[in-house]
C-alpha cells in the first residue's frame, strides 16, 4: 500500500471545469460560493460518496471557509449547534445521504427543541435514481420533518444561490431552528451560470424585531406595576435577542426577582442584585424555587416554561397567578399557561416597551423586595456533607466540589459546557458567571448524552484561542470519545472534566427511588478514559484529590491545551445529592431529591 500525497496545485475557484462552457461552473462550486458570500466561515461535517463533488469545491476555497472533519454526523451537528449558541450565529453542518442523514437527525433534535439556528446541507443520490432502491436512498424530506422548520430540495444548480440565502433567512427568522437544504449529486455536478449576490452578507440574529401590540403592553405593565412580589423567568430568547441589559433595567425598575432556566443562564450578570439563579427541578436551590412559587405576577421571557423550568408547574402555578409571556413565536406565547397574557415579539423590543410603560417601585418597597430576593438567593443547600456522606464517598470527590474547584481555578467567565446527568445540575448551581451572556452551554432541549465533548469543538471554533471547560460523565464519554481525536488534531484549548461512577447514574437513581431498587441496564463495564483519551492524542490524568485537581487546573491555565481529567465520584444512590433535579413532567413530581 502506497502513501501518496495529492499534489497541491493552485486553483482558480472561478475557472470553468473541463467540458463546461466559459462562464459555467459546477453546482457544488456555486453552493460554496453562496455560503462564503453569506459570511459562513466554518463548516462541520463528515464526507460520503454523494458529496465528493462538494468536497472538491471546498478544497478550492480553503482560504474562505474552513471544514471541520468530525468523526460522526451526530457529533458534527452538536458542533454546529454549540458554535451557533456560543457565537449567536447560524451553525452549518454537511453530511451525505444514507447513514449520514440518519445519524445527523440525532444531533438536530437537540437544536430544534432548544431553538438553535443550524443550516444542514446534505447531498443525495442522483435524481435519476429516485425510487430504484439505490444505495443510501431515503426520503430526506420526510426524515428531517421532525427536526427542521424548513426543508427544500435543489432540483437544479441555477437555484442554489437563492436557496442558500432563503435557508439562512429561515433559520434566524421567528423562533430560530434548524433548516435543511438537500442537493442531489447530479445538481452538485450540473453546470450553471448562477452566482450569489455579492452583498448577501451574514444573516442577522434575530432577523426581525417585532413589537408586541400596544394594548397588550399596557395591560402587562399594569399587572407588573401593581404586583407586590413580581418575578421574571428568563430563557434562551434573552440571549438570542441580546436583551441582557434591558432585562436588568426592567427588573430594577419593577423591583422584580430574575430567575433563569438552564438555557437562560446568564440572562443577567452574575452579581445583579435581583438575580436568584436557575430555577426548576434540574438544578436549582430551594430558595429560588420558593420565591418563584410565592410570586404574585410572573413575566416569562424567551422560555418554553415547561414542567422542568417551572418545577412541575408550581413556579409559577397554572391558573394561580397572572402570567405574562414574551415570545417571538405567537403560537408559543402563553401556550403552557392558559389565560396568560401573550406578548408576541422580540424579547429586547418588548422589554423596552414594558420599560417605558411600567411604574417604578418606590424606594421603601424596593428595599423590602431586594432583601427578600437576596435572602432567597442565599438560602443554603440541603445538608449533604454529613458524616454518613463522608463515609460513603470513600475519599472520592463530590461533583459540586469538583465544579467549585474548577470554577475557582479558571479565569472569570471561562466558557463552560455540561453534559446531561451529573454535570447539568451541578454546573447549573455551582458554576459562577460574572458577565451577562451565554458563556454556559447545556443541552436541555432533549438532554442528549454525549453532547459536551463534540460541542466543545463548536465553542472553540466560535471563540478561537479562548480556553474552555467541558464537563462530562463516563456514560457520555462512551458515546462521544472519538471526538477527542478531533480536539487533538485541531489542538484546541479544552479542559475536559469527567465524573466517573461506573454506571448510568441518573437512571440508576430513578430506579433506586421509584422502582424498588430493581437496577436493570444501568451498569455497563468500565472504560479506561485516561487510556482512550491518550490514544486519541489528548493528555489525560486520573485525579483523586482536591489538591491534585486544583493543581491540574492551574497547569491548564498556565498552558492551555487539550487536557482530560477523569475524576471518581460516588454513586448517586450512596448519598443525598445537594440539589433537587428530576421531573417526569407530571403535576406533583416536585423537587425529587435526585441529580
Amino acid at each position: 500500500m502506497y502513501d501518496v500525497q495529492p499534489e497541491q496545485v493552485p486553483l482558480d475557484p472561478a475557472a470553468a471545469e473541463p467540458g463546461h462552457a466559459p462562464g459555467e461552473r459546477r453546482g457544488c462550486d456555486v453552493l460554496v460560493d453562496a455560503l462564503v458570500a453569506a459570511g459562513v466561515t466554518t463548516l462541520f461535517g463528515v464526507p460520503g460518496d454523494t458529496g465528493v463533488a462538494l468536497y472538491d469545491a471546498l478544497y478550492r476555497r480553503t482560504d474562505d471557509i474552513r471544514h471541520i472533519l468530525a468523526r460522526d454526523e451526530r457529533h458534527a451537528a452538536a458542533m454546529a449547534d454549540a458554535y451557533a449558541r456560543s457565537g449567536n450565529r447560524v451553525g452549518v453542518v454537511e453530511v451525505s445521504s444514507g447513514g449520514g442523514t440518519t445519524y445527523v437527525v440525532g444531533g438536530l433534535g437537540e437544536a430544534y427543541a432548544a431553538g438553535v439556528p443550524v443550516l444542514l446541507i446534505t447531498s443525495d443520490i442522483h435524481a435519476g435514481s429516485r425510487g430504484t432502491g439505490a444505495l443510501t436512498e431515503i426520503d430526506q424530506v420526510a426524515l428531517f420533518s421532525a427536526v427542521t422548520k424548513w426543508t427544500r430540495v435543489a432540483e437544479n444548480a441555477d437555484e442554489l444561490p437563492e436557496l442558500v440565502a432563503r435557508a439562512l433567512e429561515e433559520a434566524v427568522s421567528g423562533r430560530p431552528a434548524p433548516v435543511a437544504l438537500i442537493v442531489p449529486e447530479n445538481v452538485l455536478d450540473e453546470p450553471t451560470r448562477a452566482r450569489p449576490a455579492h452583498d448577501a452578507g451574514a444573516p442577522v440574529l434575530p432577523a426581525r424585531r417585532p413589537a408586541a401590540p400596544a394594548e397588550a403592553v399596557v395591560e402587562a405593565a399594569r399587572l407588573l406595576s401593581r404586583a407586590r412580589r413580581p418575578a421574571v423567568l428568563a430563557g434562551s430568547g434573552v440571549h438570542l435577542s441580546r436583551a441582557w441589559d434591558t432585562l436588568e433595567r426592567l427588573a430594577d425598575t419593577l423591583g422584580a426577582a430574575v430567575a433563569t432556566s438552564i438555557h437562560g443562564r446568564g440572562a443577567v450578570r452574575g452579581d445583579c442584585p435581583w438575580s436568584i439563579g436557575v430555577v426548576g427541578n434540574n438544578g436549582a436551590l430551594p430558595g429560588a424555587n420558593a420565591l418563584m412559587r410565592e410570586a404574585d405576577t410572573v413575566l416569562l421571557v424567551g422560555t418554553r416554561a415547561n414542567a422542568t423550568d417551572t418545577n412541575s408547574w408550581t413556579g409559577p402555578a397554572r391558573g394561580g397567578v397572572p402570567v405574562i409571556q414574551i415570545d417571538i413565536d405567537p403560537a408559543r406565547a402563553g401556550r403552557n399557561f392558559p389565560g396568560a397574557l401573550a406578548l408576541a415579539g422580540d424579547a429586547d423590543t418588548v422589554l423596552r416597551q414594558l420599560l417605558d410603560a411600567v411604574t417604578r417601585v418606590d424606594d421603601t418597597e424596593r428595599t423590602h423586595r431586594l432583601a427578600a430576593v437576596r435572602a432567597a438567593a442565599a438560602a443554603p443547600e440541603p445538608a449533604s456533607r454529613t458524616a454518613a456522606t463522608e463515609a460513603v464517598t470513600g475519599g472520592r470527590l463530590l461533583p459540586d466540589e469538583v465544579v467549585r474547584i474548577v470554577c475557582d481555578g479558571l479565569p472569570a467567565d471561562t466558557p463552560a459546557l455540561a453534559d446531561p446527568g451529573t454535570p447539568t445540575p451541578n454546573v447549573a448551581v455551582h458554576w459562577r458567571q460574572h458577565r451577562a451572556g451565554r458563556t454556559v452551554v447545556v443541552p436541555r432541549g432533549h438532554g442528549p448524552m454525549g453532547y459536551a465533548i463534540p460541542a466543545a469543538v463548536g465553542v472553540a471554533m466560535a471563540r478561537p484561542g479562548v480556553p474552555l471547560v467541558s464537563f462530562t460523565a463516563d456514560g457520555s464519554f462512551a458515546m462521544a470519545c472519538g471526538e477527542l481525536e478531533t480536539v487533538s488534531r485541531l489542538e484546541l484549548p479544552v479542559l475536559f472534566v469527567q465524573f466517573t461512577n461506573h454506571s448510568l447514574g441518573w437512571i440508576k437513581m430513578l430506579q433506586h427511588l421509584y422502582t424498588g431498587r430493581r437496577y436493570f441496564g444501568v451498569d455497563p463495564g468500565t472504560i479506561d478514559a485516561v487510556a482512550v483519551a491518550g490514544a486519541c492524542g489528548v493528555e489525560a490524568h486520573a485525579v483523586r484529590s482536591a489538591d491534585e485537581l486544583a493543581a491540574r487546573v492551574a497547569d491548564f491555565v498556565e498552558r492551555p491545551r487539550p487536557l482530560y481529567l477523569d475524576i471518581e465520584v460516588p454513586h448517586m444512590i450512596d448519598y443525598t445529592p445537594p440539589v433537587p433535579a428530576w421531573d417526569r413532567g407530571l403535576a406533583g413530581n416536585v423537587e425529587r431529591p435526585v441529580y
